[in-house]
């Protein structure tokens, strides 16, 4: 059972959950402050039954996504040498094995929503059908990098639903951002697959375009990035530490386009370890933001 469990965390990348978690804790904290700010009390159960239900939704719903990613992209994956020992490939899953843990992850997907609030289950179906049809925009779009982007945004518009029922002007702000910051990077990802993608007809940018464009979509995708996220600090009246933390995703942002545009084999470490931390590094000045300002209000 344990191998088990080890071959579909592989399937799923399950590490990599931390470049939605981020920002989905992030949409958490501020939605919270804000209710704070209207003088809103918490109770620590409800806190933590939040939190909680939110934690299971994000899991399920990015599990069931890496799911159906790795379904239908098998027949991709098995010609990829890059991908040829994928748990989905090499046999160690099949394929009723996948089917069936998608349906279960949709399953409790749906379930989270409906003990979150009404809003988080009348858009929980919605919400799969956009992370299923990423799968298949590879196959007819250049636009498969802006739609994963999308699937990623939906997690702090998820975690502001959460808290206030309801989808705030600064959500959508740090959800575009979050957009462009994942396509810019899935952009130099797909760099490594440039050749591959060409002979097998697959819609990529790199593969459409070649290196140099791609380069330059990517960053200019950053730099809408980082403007989103200033109109999210703005929209929330951030104060120094809001800031600090957004010029320092600047820095992280450059320093992975520096590290690509040097050398594509550089391009696991931009990806997992710098695209790893920012999300981390951004909520922490977000949280001593909140916690500085909550310190500050006026004692009514």
């Amino acid at each position: 059972m344990i191998k088990r469990l080890k071959y579909f965390s592989e399937l799923v990348m399950f590490e990599h959950t931390i470049f939605s978690a981020a920002f989905s804790l992030m949409a958490l904290v501020v939605a919270g402050f804000l209710l704070w700010e209207q003088g809103v009390s918490f109770r620590l159960s409800g806190v933590v039954s939040i939190v909680a239900l939110s934690a299971l939704a994000l899991v399920s719903a990015r599990n069931f996504a890496m799911g159906i990613n790795r379904l239908c992209d098998r027949d991709i994956d098995a010609q990829n040498p890059r991908t040829l020992n994928r748990p989905s490939v090499d046999g160690r899953i099949s394929v009723i094995s996948m089917v069936l843990f998608c349906a279960l992850n949709a399953v409790i997907f749906v379930g989270t929503s409906y003990f979150i609030n009404d809003l988080a289950f009348r858009l929980s179906v919605p919400f799969l059908f956009i992370l299923g049809i990423y799968s298949l925009c590879k196959r007819f779009s250049v636009l498969a990098h802006f739609v994963l982007g999308v699937c990623l945004a939906l997690a702090p518009i998820a975690g502001g639903i959460a808290v206030l029922g309801e989808v705030g002007l600064w959500s959508v702000y740090l959800a575009i951002g979050v957009m462009f910051w994942v396509a810019g990077f899935d952009l130099l990802y797909s760099l490594q697959d440039i050749e591959f993608d060409r002979k097998r007809g697959l819609f990529s940018v790199p593969a459409r375009f070649g290196e140099q464009v791609t380069l330059w979509i990517s960053r200019f995708s950053h730099v809408l990035a980082v403007i989103f996220w200033g109109l999210f600090l703005y929209q929330i009246e951030a104060g120094i530490f809001g800031v600090l933390g957004l010029v320092v995703s600047c820095i992280m942002l450059c320093y992975e386009q520096y590290l690509v545009a040097r050398d594509f084999k550089n391009i696991p470490k931009a990806f997992f370890v710098t695209n790893g931390y920012l999300g981390f590094i951004f909520l922490i000045f977000i949280v001593l933001d909140v916690i500085v300002r909550i310190y500050h209000a006026p004692v009514s």
